[in-house]
């Protein structure tokens, strides 16, 4: 699989078979993560190859792949668009068309579970920036997704509120996750890792020996 932005090629002969339940995409910036996954997330197109998530081809299946993924920025503010916190998760769930008692019980199950419920009728302005990650995973997950793809979602967090969102994106909770970091520890959390460099894939394999290669070859 190729990939082109702004008219060069970003993503280079990409072959991957992945079936961890968590992933770890690292490597340098510029390497190529974010924009591999974006194309897995159906944001961006490939230009060549071939591509399944979940056995669903993004291109061919655009309604299928949207409902069955999510995607998590590093900086929640591109994702928060309803200005009072119980309106934005609810906004997720708008393409659902669920009944409203349906769609407050919903709310109301994910609130709870991200720790947001007394921030239920806060202004999402208002929020921290922990606080405003925790908002947008909790606006991805109440369409309970199948695969989360997050890029760099701890990238703005302080330690404390960087690990709470790990511990969500990675807690076995009947998702998948794929995670674009820079936090290696992160990356080691996770059950398989894909080393990125210059747009292409140099190794794949579990976590922890991912991480130590790309260890290895910051100290060179």
């Amino acid at each position: 699989m190729t990939a082109r932005l702004d008219g060069r090629d970003v993503l280079h002969e990409v072959t991957l078979d992945l079936d961890a339940r968590t992933i770890a995409v690292i490597g340098d910036n510029g390497s190529g993560k974010s924009t591999f996954a974006r194309v897995v997330a159906g944001l961006v197109p490939r230009s060549t190859g071939a591509l399944e998530v979940l056995g669903v081809d993004p291109a061919r299946d655009a309604t299928t792949h949207r409902r069955r993924t999510a995607l998590v920025l590093s900086n929640p503010d591109a994702q928060i668009v309803m200005p009072v916190v119980s309106d934005d998760v609810a906004f997720s769930l708008r393409p659902e068309r669920l009944a409203k008692p349906e769609r407050a019980a919903r709310v109301a199950a994910a609130l709870e579970r991200f720790g947001l419920s007394d921030l239920a009728e806060r202004p999402s302005s208002d929020l921290s920036g922990g606080q405003k990650q925790l908002l947008a995973l909790c606006g991805a997950f109440v369409r309970n997704p199948a695969l989360v793809i997050a890029d760099e979602p701890t990238a703005l967090l302080d330690a404390r509120n960087a690990r709470r969102i790990a511990d969500h994106l990675l807690a076995d909770g009947g998702h998948r996750a794929l995670v674009v970091t820079h936090d290696l520890a992160l990356a080691r959390r996770c059950e398989a890792a894909v080393l990125f460099a210059d747009g292409r894939v140099v190794a794949t394999g579990a976590a922890s020996g991912i991480v130590d290669r790309y260890e290895e070859s910051l100290s060179c």
